[in-house]
């Protein structure tokens, strides 16, 4: 069986190396928010050209921490409209409503199943006052044309970046296009800990300081708490872990790139929908999704053939029960998506015969 993603393969490299810190962290006796955390923030935020990163407990609470830090800054006000993509997963909508704003969903270009400026143009309105991009399966929006846009009607630019580690338009990274983005770092994502992670990046010295004491009970001094805040510390053990993976996220995401590269060039099925990729707008191939007319089938079949895969996701945001509020809308492109992606293996883990192996299977479909 080709597993869709062998966590226990992509993870065994760092494994002695991340006993040494672990080693380290139970002698030191600083079991929160200590060294692994510092340094982790401070490379993290190099990496991604940003002036400040903070690490929280998840990508959703990231995502959260922005919204509520604009909120108490006074630069966004509950009741908002924020643009957001239609067809992402659903903590991006999540985010919003827990902070009190307005979801307004975009249909995606069919194309690269992200929000455009055309659907932003043909969404925004008096009330919109911040635009929510998804850097969904790890390809950039193209944020030079909305990051300009945005500083033109003066709209708070926020990256989800849960799924984009890496991804790069020229030398500017996820999270550095924006106001602030938010990074997830759950075990299957390209830089992924044992556990639950995220992080704030931002050059908004203002809101590095909210986020920075509301993810910490709202204190920015210990015992004094300046905001109503809430627990969401990136954990010590987990910035441990993320500290001997980030030096070689780049190596991974080429050996990611190469595997996609061969999925577009070699898989000629006409029944498989391949996703559109412009190279001059970077991609992370976090995933790689297809799309297929009988998924059930597919699935089946590539099963039977001993390949996994798995569907990212199988229902639209606006058709869960969780948002039935939102049941009425009419968002076809979205609909479609989500009834029509699967998604291939994809980790830097696979080797060339695998790939050759799935290729092969998946043409004869």
């Amino acid at each position: 069986m080709i597993a869709f993603l062998d966590l226990k393969k992509v993870n065994q490299p760092y494994e002695a190396a991340y006993i040494e810190r672990i080693k380290n962290i139970f002698h030191l006796g600083q079991y929160v928010l200590g060294n692994e955390v510092v340094k982790f923030e401070k490379d993290f935020a190099d990496y991604c050209g940003t002036s400040f990163a903070i690490g929280v407990g998840n990508g959703l609470d990231a995502l959260k921490l922005i919204f509520d830090g604009y909120i108490k800054i006074g630069k966004l006000s509950k009741g908002d409209d924020v643009l957001v993509p239609a067809n992402t997963y659903i903590a991006t909508i999540l985010a919003l409503l827990e902070c009190g704003l307005n979801p307004i969903f975009v249909e995606p270009n069919l194309d690269t199943y992200l929000i455009d400026i055309e659907g932003i143009k043909n969404s925004i309105t008096s009330h919109t006052k911040a635009i929510l991009v998804v850097h969904l399966y790890g390809q950039l929006c193209n944020m030079p044309v909305i990051a300009d846009y945005c500083k033109q009607r003066d709209l708070l630019l926020i990256e989800d970046a849960a799924q984009a580690h890496g991804a790069k338009i020229k030398t500017t990274c996820a999270g550095a296009f924006g106001n602030a983005a938010a990074f997830s770092f759950y075990p299957a994502k390209n830089l992924g800990c044992l556990g639950d992670g995220g992080a704030v990046v931002t050059n908004d010295l203002e809101l590095d300081e909210v986020v920075r004491a509301t993810r910490n009970y709202g204190s920015h001094i210990k015992y004094q708490n300046r905001y109503k805040g809430f627990n969401s510390r990136l954990d010590e053990i987990q910035a441990a872990f993320l500290n001997c993976k980030l030096p070689f996220l780049d190596d991974d995401n080429q050996k990611r790139a190469i595997i996609a590269n061969r999925y577009l060039r070699e898989i000629t099925n006409v029944k498989i929908i391949l996703p559109k990729v412009n190279h001059a707008i970077g991609h992370c191939f976090h995933l790689f999704v297809v799309r297929v007319a009988n998924r059930k089938e597919f699935q089946q079949y590539m099963l039977n053939n001993e390949i996994q895969t798995l569907i990212h996701y199988p229902i639209a945001p606006h058709h869960q029960p969780a948002l039935e509020e939102y049941r009425h809308l009419h968002l076809p492109i979205t609909e479609l998506i989500h009834q029509e992606v699967v998604s291939l293996p994809m980790s830097p883990v696979l080797t060339q015969e695998e790939v050759t192996a799935i290729i092969e299977v998946v043409n004869t479909y």
